[in-house]
């Protein structure tokens, strides 16, 4: 089996395949804090909920954007598991070209996103990562990683209205019953839920018109399933667009040492 880990900054993904089938998924806290061996312990201790057998798992892979946490997930691997993981990053084959100026400032979740998306539903397409920052990423029609737009998450956004003002409060993000708002909550929720909507619409329609072709939109990330309803130019709701896209990177690397050996 195959463990993936799609460290985040605010939370960690996890999956575990067996073959081509994710067999379980789960979230954790993004804790810079922690050790190795509360994270090893954290992640054996779901395993185990599940009743999963550590002793099957035969290979991980990382990709992360938190890079003080990425040694941390590594060494938990190796104690608790007893497998190396891969990271992705320069030197792993991914088999997307990046054609960014600088590659490697390129986000890894956002080139194993691509990976993922493209083997699914080929180019060109768009991928918009709802997570802490909003992300969004073209691929050619070629398979090419063109590049794309960050934003910033719209968890971000209504904890910046909390944080910079003095009588807002803090609020929970959801999408409200009307656009006009009959209380503070309400409007601050209008405006950070239906704002959203046209900041994502409007990078959609202008990186469509860029590409060759009317791509496929693919969405993934934690708020992925609360603003898409809304947009009907996203195709497809991919909740483990991510993970899908270690395990084929990981195959990918597999594939590659094998030809080595």
């Amino acid at each position: 089996m195959l463990l993936v880990f799609d460290v985040g900054n605010t939370t960690i993904g996890l999956g575990l395949f067996r073959g081509k089938k994710l067999v379980a998924s789960w979230k954790i806290k993004s804790d810079r804090e922690k050790t190795s061996d509360e994270y090893g312990i954290a992640f054996y201790n779901l395993l185990g909920h599940q009743k999963l057998s550590c002793e099957k798992i035969k290979g991980a892979i990382i990709s992360s954007v938190v890079p003080p946490l990425t040694p941390i997930i590594q060494e938990a691997c190796e104690t608790y598991f007893k497998v190396r993981p891969l990271v992705v990053g320069p030197g792993i084959k991914t088999g997307i070209p990046i054609l960014y100026e600088n590659p490697a400032e390129v986000g890894s979740d956002r080139i194993v996103a691509a990976c993922a998306a493209y083997e699914k539903y080929g180019g060109p397409c768009l991928v918009v990562d709802f997570g802490t920052a909003t992300t969004f990423d073209a691929i050619s029609k070629r398979g090419e990683y063109l590049g794309g737009a960050i934003a910033p998450g719209i968890q971000i956004s209504a904890e910046a209205l909390y944080l910079r003002t003095a009588r807002l409060p803090r609020i929970e993000v959801k999408k409200p019953k009307s656009a006009i708002g009959r209380t503070t909550v309400a409007s601050m929720q209008s405006g950070l839920y239906f704002g959203y909507i046209g900041l994502v619409k409007n990078i959609i329609v202008q990186m469509s018109a860029e590409l060759e072709t009317k791509p496929r939109v693919i969405a993934t990330g934690g708020f992925a399933e609360l603003i898409t309803e809304e947009i009907q130019e996203i195709d497809s709701l991919e909740p483990n667009l991510l993970l899908e896209g270690l395990r084929l990177i990981f195959e990918k690397n597999r594939k590659a040492e094998t030809k080595t050996s």
